[in-house]
């Protein structure tokens, strides 16, 4: 049993308890006066239900005498719920009068006295119902307030995600007007180059070089949600970017056993593409000269790529150029975030072999 549920009966024992414990301190314990009270204080429970009605078993006790205990818990409950006034008025006075019927009956007392006592019980109803009005009136402002703080916080939060929302989307647009200028310059220059060279060999070069950095426009605004998203990169386009990359001078092999339809999602396509083209671009960078295969299939409900490279030819210098991404690390988490598992290390024959495993169901 919680904690919480032993507190509460914890609470209603004592709730009866200490009434019945007062009523049982009074002589005569057969007279109507402790019987009463003894069974309007076993009653109690039923205060959490039926307060008003709590009240009213209550009233036979009081008119006997030793029924306060019981009316006050009884009274407490009944300011607790929260009823209308009227009936929180109806309650007070029923008690007040009852209380004071028996006192009258058998005293005879003055004008005063009688205001008097009056007020006194009237005091004495209405303190145990005025409180439990000010514990429930509490409990729904803290319970405001709390909602109030979890509308503030949700706010706030909604707020912040804006904000940083705007940022990369200032980010962005920053990002593609700076290199988005430049690579349209690439173009520009390329096609003038093409159209003013007669050399055969040149003028391929450059048609080559024009359609790169339109790629790279076209890639740059969809990664970055800018304009149109133009050709989507998959599976498809693998053999693309490998014939690409041999245009460019690079030895590559590619060995595919895909099957159609592969039924690989698309977010794993992205990924897939990009693990080959960051491969393809580390291998060109750091091993020149040295042939690259490149290996797809799919295998027990994964898609498997393999990139291998072997050792670099010493007599070429090294391509300077920078950071095509974030490297390895970027290319596992990207990997990761796709449900899948990157291996990268070097090779027996002195080269560089990457794995990746990618999930063919997401």
């Amino acid at each position: 049993m919680s904690s919480g549920r032993w507190l509460r009966l914890g609470a209603e024992a004592l709730a009866v308890g200490i009434p019945a414990a007062a009523v049982l301190a009074a002589p005569d314990p057969f007279g109507y006066a402790v019987v009463s009270g003894l069974v309007a204080a076993a009653l109690l429970p039923l205060r959490l239900w039926l307060p008003w009605v709590s009240v009213l078993l209550c009233m036979p006790a009081l008119a006997g005498g030793l029924g306060w205990p019981a009316t006050v818990v009884a009274l407490y409950a009944l300011g607790r719920a929260r009823p209308r006034v009227s009936t929180l008025v109806a309650g007070v006075l029923l008690a007040a009068v009852v209380a004071v019927t028996p006192v009258l009956i058998t005293q005879s007392l003055g004008a005063g006295s009688i205001v008097l006592t009056f007020a006194f019980v009237l005091a004495a109803a209405g303190a145990p119902t005025a409180l439990g009005m000010l514990v429930s009136l509490r409990q729904q402002l803290a319970d405001s307030l709390r909602r109030l703080e979890a509308a503030t916080a949700a706010e706030l939060r909604a707020k912040d995600e804006t904000a940083r929302a705007e940022e990369r989307a200032r980010i962005a647009r920053e990002i593609h007007d700076a290199v988005g200028h430049h690579v349209t310059l690439i173009a520009v220059e390329s096609a003038a180059l093409a159209s003013t060279t007669g050399d055969p060999a040149a003028q391929e070069t450059a048609g080559r070089l024009r359609g790169l950095a339109k790629q790279a426009l076209d890639e740059m605004r969809a990664t970055l949600g800018l304009g149109t998203a133009g050709q989507q990169v998959g599976l498809d386009k693998i053999p693309d970017l490998v014939g690409r990359t041999r245009a460019a001078g690079v030895d590559v092999e590619l060995s595919s056993q895909l099957s159609e339809p592969h039924g690989v999602p698309a977010a794993v396509e992205r990924a897939a593409y990009r693990v080959v083209q960051e491969a393809l671009t580390n291998a060109s960078k750091h091993a020149p000269g040295a042939g690259i295969k490149v290996s797809l299939l799919c295998r027990g409900g994964s898609l498997h790529i393999a990139v291998s490279n072997g050792a670099p030819d010493r007599a070429l210098p090294a391509v300077e150029a920078g950071s095509s991404g974030s490297g390895l690390a970027g290319l596992s988490e990207r990997v990761q975030m796709a449900g899948g598992r990157l291996d990268a290390g070097p090779s027996a024959d002195g080269g560089f072999e990457l794995v990746a495993v990618l999930p063919q169901q997401r």
